[in-house]
């Protein structure tokens, strides 16, 4: 029997709190730009480790360091003086049975690959300085590794995940998506990929506050650098009535000189990233494992890309307790609200934590009797199934920030 308790939460509902402040940095700040380099990185090795010996080793890849370079942004043009630095540290196992396999060589790869993607007018050869000091992994580790059977967790930590998403949280979230989807970019290419969302609700009126770096090479003049600000409130303003009824107000890079003839006072930038002039990252610092930053919910400071998928809880836990905050608000009728915790006790099974916490806000009319066993069925499901946060993982089919 797994030590499962579902209790009343005495708060609240986040819909019917004064202030609700919610943060989300896009895929190409510092900080997002780490933790995809080393989701990638880690993917990466998860799968050479498959096709070279038959199952994933020991690795840890969650210590990637961006360190800035300079960049000189002019309308309709501009360059990169320095590069940026990134350094890909952590751990990882080199040679097994005999066998090697060269894990700077899939980690660098797997690191430009990624940049490629995430910033589509950084020149990954000419703009980066890509380094890996991953370290070998230690011998008692892969031993770990190789065990039959459910994994043994690797920490005493912890993960927690809530549902549903509040209006705030859905509108932040869908309004850094939408600016960097593949068919924005290509009606609007002077919008790059660093931008950050962030919202507050005070009441019944929400403030979104945008930052967006502008492609110096595809916007020619102010003016157009003032349409393209304009454009990005619009759309964003719209974009957010269609999860509110409530008030929304949108400005967009208010650090601005607004009466600047030059640029100097603008949010411009060569590659679509701050991390080309001064901005550093690092992985753990930006968005928690469900995508956002959340003061309002409960949060782990633990750093869930980069991890390996096989039994390091500081991940699995964090990406399956948000799993099982949905399937509860999904599948249990009168499920206003659920926060869950998981705590790992070190050495003891993935799937039998120490304690499994659901903490319920019910619908008026529901009673905790009512609902206990069927949330407690769902969440026993949900940690007989957790080797398959591991397989969509290893497929990338889970995002981690």
């Amino acid at each position: 029997m797994r030590n499962i308790i579902v209790e009343k939460l005495i708060q609240k509902p986040i819909e019917e709190q004064e202030i609700e402040i919610v943060e989300r940095k896009g895929i190409g700040h510092p900080d997002s730009i780490s933790d995809g380099i080393a989701e990638s990185v880690s993917r990466a090795l998860c799968n050479a480790y498959l096709d070279y010996f038959g199952g994933v080793l020991h690795h840890n890849t969650d210590e990637v360091q961006i360190t800035a370079g300079e960049s000189y942004p002019e309308f309709g043009g501009g360059d990169i003086i320095k590069p940026m630095d990134i350094l890909l540290t952590g751990r990882g196992v080199p040679e097994y049975d005999g066998r090697k396999i060269g894990v700077d060589r899939i980690a660098i790869g797997a690191a430009k690959e990624y940049l490629n993607k995430a910033l589509i007018n950084l020149n990954v050869e000419t703009c980066t300085v890509v380094e890996c000091k991953i370290g070998h992994g230690s011998g008692d580790l892969v031993d770990v590794f190789a065990r039959k059977g459910m994994p043994s967790a690797n920490d005493t930590s912890f993960g927690v995940g809530y549902a549903p998403f509040s209006e705030t949280e859905q509108i932040v979230m869908a309004s850094e998506e939408l600016l960097n989807s593949a068919d924005f970019k290509k009606k609007y290419p002077q919008i790059g990929e660093d931008i950050k969302v962030m919202g507050l609700r005070e009441k019944d009126k929400i403030t979104l506050t945008v930052a967006v770096a502008m492609i110096s090479k595809y916007t020619n003049s102010v003016e157009e650098y003032h349409e393209a600000k304009a454009m990005v409130k619009d759309t964003i303003t719209q974009l957010a009535h269609k999860y509110t009824n409530r008030e929304v107000e949108t400005f967009v890079n208010t650090g601005d000189d607004p009466t600047s003839q030059t640029e100097k006072g603008y949010y411009l930038t060569v590659t679509g990233t701050s991390a080309e002039m001064g901005d550093d990252g690092s992985v753990g610092r930006g968005n928690r494992a469900n995508g956002l930053i959340t003061p309002n919910r409960p949060m782990s400071m633990e750093a869930t890309s980069g991890k390996n998928p096989i039994n390091h809880v500081g991940k699995i836990y964090n990406l399956l307790s948000n799993q099982m905050a949905n399937n509860i608000v999904d599948e249990v009728e009168g499920v206003k609200q659920v926060q869950i915790m998981i705590l790992s006790q070190i050495g003891s099974p993935i799937d039998q934590p120490k304690a499994a916490s659901a903490q319920l806000i019910l619908e008026e009319g529901y009673q905790m009797d009512g609902v206990r066993k069927e949330v407690n069925g769902v969440m026993d499901s949900c940690l007989a199934e957790i080797n398959g946060i591991t397989e969509l993982l290893i497929k990338g089919k889970l995002r981690t920030f």
